[in-house]
């Protein structure tokens, strides 16, 4: 079975699905009963591995009032619902996994809070090292990035496709690009190896809706995973 079978928190049953999925990360901040609208459309449009609440700034009670609106939403999907930064909201809301970045607590600390039923995901910017010691720690996926400019956030970071390839030909952990994609840029970091594309504004701004996004995301998907060789499902 390919990573990318094993979703994040591995929600993935069934037929083995696409060897590349999208994971979408929520806008920075939003009215959550307005967005539960925005978020059903996006998830009708196609296939979803994952997708990450990322509230900042917000407090507590903030994220775990989106979280109880949105997370029901995405488990009818069977899509795994992961909370940024807050390994203890994860724990507290039930949630599939947390993200965290390189300024947030380790891999280790994070999984004493979480425990082992839920998923790890780390933000490795555009370096291997970074990578290979939270996959030492114990990640469950790695993110690269930013591959494209991203006005969601200036990581100050800029990724090349090439280390998709190596990441994908030398090791067996998931890995994530982010950062400015859409369906028109997306097909070398498909074809490099990537597991799963990250994708926030593009989806959520979309003049069409998110679900026309979602479909065009996963239509170029589908095209760029014939040219690397996989067969979607």
């Amino acid at each position: 079975m390919s990573a990318a079978a094993d979703s994040p928190a591995g929600r993935g049953e069934g037929d083995s699905p696409p060897a590349c999925r999208l994971y979408l990360i929520s806008p920075p901040a939003f009215a959550p009963r307005e967005f539960v609208r925005k978020l059903e459309r996006a998830l009708a449009g196609g296939d979803v591995a994952a997708f990450q609440l990322r509230l900042k700034p917000a407090s507590d009670e903030e994220v775990l009032e989106a979280g109880r609106l949105l997370m029901p939403i995405c488990h009818a999907h069977d899509v795994a619902f992961i909370v940024n930064d807050r390994p203890d909201l994860a724990v507290q809301l039930g949630a599939d996994g947390v993200h965290i970045g390189q300024s947030d607590m380790d891999v280790r600390s994070a999984r004493r809070i979480v425990g082992h039923e839920r998923d790890i995901g780390v933000t490795c910017h555009a370096s291997r090292h970074l990578a290979y010691v939270a996959g030492e720690q114990g990640a469950d996926y790695v993110a690269f990035g930013a591959f494209f400019p991203s006005p969601t956030k200036d990581s100050g970071h800029r990724a090349d496709p090439e280390l998709l390839r190596i990441w994908h030909e030398t090791t067996e952990i998931p890995s994530v690009a982010i950062g400015g994609i859409t369906a028109e840029n997306c097909a070398p970091l498909v074809e490099a190896g990537a597991d799963f594309l990250a994708v926030s504004s593009w989806v959520w701004r979309h003049p069409e809706g998110p679900a026309r996004a979602v479909a065009d995301l996963n239509r170029a998907i589908g095209k760029a995973l014939a040219r690397r060789g996989a067969e979607p499902s």
